[in-house]
């Protein structure tokens, strides 16, 4: 898995949860062919790990 290093660096919340938000994200877009994962040169976590950083997408724990 490829992560920002910049951003990763600069994240202050729980990383093991975006670390599992950006695997998650990564296999919905690969199961429903994102086109931006043939956008990008990167891997498609990275990919995922982008939106998440840069807030295109968002993610929330569920609470059992």
């Amino acid at each position: 898995m490829i992560f920002p290093l910049e951003q990763l660096v600069k994240f202050t919340d729980n990383v093991y949860q975006i670390t599992v938000a950006a695997s998650q994200r990564a296999y919905q877009m690969s199961m429903v062919h994102d086109p931006a994962i043939e956008e990008n040169d990167d891997k498609v976590v990275s990919v995922a790990a982008k939106q998440l950083f840069d807030k295109e997408v968002t993610y929330r724990i569920e609470q059992e």
